[in-house]
């Protein structure tokens, strides 16, 4: 993992031979005269996982929004598996995709997952896993079934294959989430506070099937909250404040012996 505040040249392949999976370089964004991201620069590797903290409105989503095309950044560079985002401007001055299919393209290898796990809620729990493998990847419907069956056996929920989200627990929602993001077989996986929205006894349930994922090797960017889980699971952290990088590095340096007054203040905070 690599972060730097400043523009550098474009890599594909790490010193130690592990590809990038997603490089983000000097990003800013906009809304209107509100400036939330503001120079942000980070790359991911291979098996990498990112945990990004910071406190509420210091740009943590607006990131992850960005690099899945779900909001356009204002300027600046993303590259999700070596292949730049191309952005132009429309008519009226904002910045907009420059190639539809591109952004399918990528968010084909990006598999998100959100804090209010967002599960259609008039299709059972397989039908929600299958959905967009068959109805947008155009994987035959049995061969999505049988993937979703092992992802559903992975993260707890064989039994709950045909039950409606209305009748699962919030972190049983969650997992089955999880399990949906993987079946397009994502190249990175992007956690947005999955466990955020969850009573607190649910989040262990949740927070085991992502910890399980890291031990397999799977690239992920992970906002959260849950700072002893991120020091336990991420290869490196960003603190992000006020729409930059405030300071960044492997786990036991940023919880263990930060530099910037403004993190140790955050990590007192948190507790």
């Amino acid at each position: 993992m690599r972060t730097s505040g400043a523009i550098r040249e474009d890599i594909s392949t790490a010193p130690d031979g592990a590809a990038e999976a997603i490089h983000i370089e000097n990003l800013h964004k906009k809304f209107g005269e509100l400036h939330v991201l503001k120079g942000v620069s980070l790359s991911a590797r291979d098996g990498d996982v990112v945990a990004i903290i910071g406190g509420s409105g210091s740009g943590k989503s607006t990131l992850l929004r960005c690099i899945n095309c779900l909001e356009n950044p204002t300027s600046g560079i993303i590259r999700v598996n070596g292949e730049e985002i191309r952005l132009k401007s429309d008519s009226h001055g904002n910045t907009v995709p420059a190639d539809r299919r591109q952004i399918e393209r990528i968010r084909s290898r990006l598999g998100m997952v959100f804090q209010s796990f967002n599960l259609w809620s008039h299709m059972t729990l397989i039908e929600n896993v299958i959905e967009v493998p068959v109805h947008v990847l155009g994987i035959k419907r049995e061969e999505a079934i049988a993937t979703a069956e092992k992802l559903l056996a992975r993260v707890g929920l064989s039994d709950k294959r045909d039950v409606y989200p209305a009748f699962l627990s919030g972190g049983q929602q969650q997992r089955g989430a999880i399990a949906r993001a993987l079946a397009i077989q994502p190249r990175v996986m992007l956690f947005d506070e999955p466990t955020s929205a969850l009573d607190p006894e649910l989040v262990g349930e949740v927070l085991k099937v992502i910890a399980d994922l890291a031990r397999e090797g799977r690239t992920m960017i992970l906002v959260t909250h849950e700072m002893k889980f991120a020091r336990q699971v991420a290869s490196h952290v960003i603190y992000l404040y006020n729409g930059q990088v405030e300071e960044e590095g492997p786990p036991e340096q940023i919880f263990g012996t930060p530099r910037s007054e403004r993190l140790k203040q955050f990590i007192r905070n948190i507790g």
